[in-house]
């Protein structure tokens, strides 16, 4: 183990750095990850990060102590405390920490299954609720358009919950082309659509687009996707949070495909 005791150390610049810094984050192509459970996600997923690093306080950690027994080859860093809460990004530091290179898998040509594109979803929480919801619907390839928030920043890590291991993210998207060509339908939701979400057949390939949480999807992405759609809503609410939107969409894609194969 390697003890870090000085703000000086390059590697303690480096974590807060990146932990601090969107520009920082695409310049260098690396993020911080931060707790026990995206560490343990990124080792089950993708093997050792690039680096481990944990708190004096962390290593009394039953978890956290147990977790690194079970990995010996990897050799962590270990900061004093109040050191690990600077190069943390959270508020509260859990104690360990991994230092990643951010996957960036290649562009598929076309794609044959049900993906999600995103354009201009601005806030971190809502990007991280929809990834998360696509993971458990399945959804294998999510592409971020223009004006969306950096998938990979610890805000929007935190909020997907692991949810980035389970996919391919696909950022500054070109969503027309994406569109353009996917074997299926495209389908978006518009408060004035005329017909309802559940009048829709969902059971082949499908891309679903959504837009920003204030000014939704820009007019020349609306005119691509074939089906605009609403979610029927018989309360007083005007509209829906983008993520739980997309999230009902989703699940009812799966409720149909299930239904299909009953």
């Amino acid at each position: 183990m390697k003890k870090i005791t000085s703000r000086d150390n390059a590697t303690f610049k480096q974590l807060r750095l990146l932990a601090e810094s969107s520009r920082e984050r695409r310049k260098q192509g690396k993020t911080v990850l931060d707790g026990m459970h995206l560490v343990s996600a990124w080792f089950d997923r993708y093997g050792p990060p690039d680096l481990l690093a944990v708190s004096e306080g962390g290593m009394q950690q039953a978890e956290i102590s147990e977790f690194l027994a079970l990995r010996r080859q990897t050799d962590p860093y270990v900061f004093g405390d109040a050191l690990f809460k600077e190069v943390s990004p959270v508020s509260t530091p859990t104690g360990i920490l991994a230092l990643i290179s951010i996957p960036h898998p290649p562009t598929p040509a076309a794609t044959t299954g049900s993906c999600v594109l995103l354009e201009a979803i601005q806030d971190a929480g809502n990007l991280g609720a929809i990834l998360r919801s696509s993971a458990a619907a399945g959804i294998a390839d999510i592409f971020l358009g223009p004006g969306c928030a950096q998938a990979w920043s610890p805000r929007v890590l935190r909020a997907a919950m692991g949810a980035h291991f389970l996919m391919r993210i696909h950022e500054h998207a070109a969503l027309d082309r994406i569109l353009d060509n996917h074997d299926g339908i495209s389908v978006s939701t518009r408060l004035d659509a005329g017909a309802t979400l559940f009048e829709l057949d969902l059971t082949g390939p499908v891309a679903w687009v959504f837009g920003n949480e204030g000014g939704g999807l820009t007019a020349d992405v609306t005119g691509q996707a074939a089906h605009a759609v609403k979610i029927p809503m018989p309360g007083q609410a005007e509209s829906l949070n983008v993520a739980a939107a997309a999230s009902i969409c989703l699940f009812e894609e799966v409720r149909q495909k299930m239904a299909r194969s009953a």
